[in-house]
């Protein structure tokens, strides 16, 4: 089985047989359209063969789906995608999803395995991982170091991901350390996030997405909603390992979701 997530900024493709996840490949959105797949009568049709992957029946999800459809595939919502691969990943099946992405950010309460209600920041990019990948860089670090800092964080206001690298380009100017401004971006994130999070709350916050690689994020929740926070195992290939789950479980059923 091949689970697919077509994101706005990668491609996760994973090959599950036999309940283990066999290989798993990310790669960026417009190489990846541009490499390996052409459209044929308003489909995108791919090239498994360059990618070296095996033909098998196709589960896809994500943000590309809602421009194009994949020909061969069945396509599920990424909510349910996302959902159904936290509850494999962690084995919990009641807690509160954050799925972080290159531009939105997902939170959805599960209960018994199955989504109840969820809130959607798709308006702005200064709640998605993009936010922290532009900040990291004006900051002069990297996304992985960017996670580890939440300490005493230098108080950023903007809430427009543009006005907010000006904003940051000033603290640099006024001498703030990289680990204040560092843990300034990681907690205005979690600023914009908390109403959802709050909204939504559970006494288990699972983490996936990109942004789930940011340690600093899980602190900050931690200590500010007495709840405990964990991230999925493979937070970034979560919807494509939860397409993989769904197709095993709906196999032999027909029909596209």
């Amino acid at each position: 089985m091949l689970g697919i997530d077509l994101g706005s900024r990668n491609v996760k493709i994973v090959n599950v047989a036999a309940g283990t996840v066999k290989k798993k490949v990310i790669y960026d959105t417009i190489a990846f359209y541009r490499n390996f797949s052409r459209l044929d009568n308003g489909k995108m049709v791919i090239d498994w063969a360059l990618l070296d992957l095996p033909e098998e029946p196709v589960i896809a999800t994500g943000y590309g789906k809602m421009a194009v459809s994949l020909a061969d595939a069945r396509q599920i919502p990424e909510i349910q995608a996302h959902v159904t691969g936290a509850v494999y990943q962690s084995g919990h099946r009641d807690f509160t999803l954050v799925d972080i992405g290159g531009q939105d950010t997902k939170v959805v309460r599960v209960r018994e395995g199955r989504a109840v209600d969820f809130r959607t920041n798709d308006r702005c990019a200064s709640g998605s991982g993009r936010y922290l990948e532009n900040m990291a860089g004006i900051i002069g670090i990297d996304a992985d170091e960017l996670g580890l800092y939440y300490e005493e964080p230098v108080l950023l206001n903007s809430t427009c991901a543009i006005f907010g690298e000006t904003e940051i380009i000033a603290r640099i100017i006024e001498g703030y350390s990289t680990e204040r401004l560092a843990a300034g971006v990681n907690e205005s994130l979690y600023r914009r996030l908390s109403p959802m999070l709050k909204q939504m709350k559970s006494e288990l916050i699972i983490l996936g997405g990109g942004g789930a690689l940011n340690r600093a994020l899980g602190r900050l929740i931690n200590e500010d909603m007495r709840v405990k926070a964990e991230a999925l195992p493979e937070p970034q290939f979560n919807g494509a390992i939860g397409c993989c789950v769904w197709g095993m479980d709906n196999a032999g059923k027909g029909g596209a979701a």
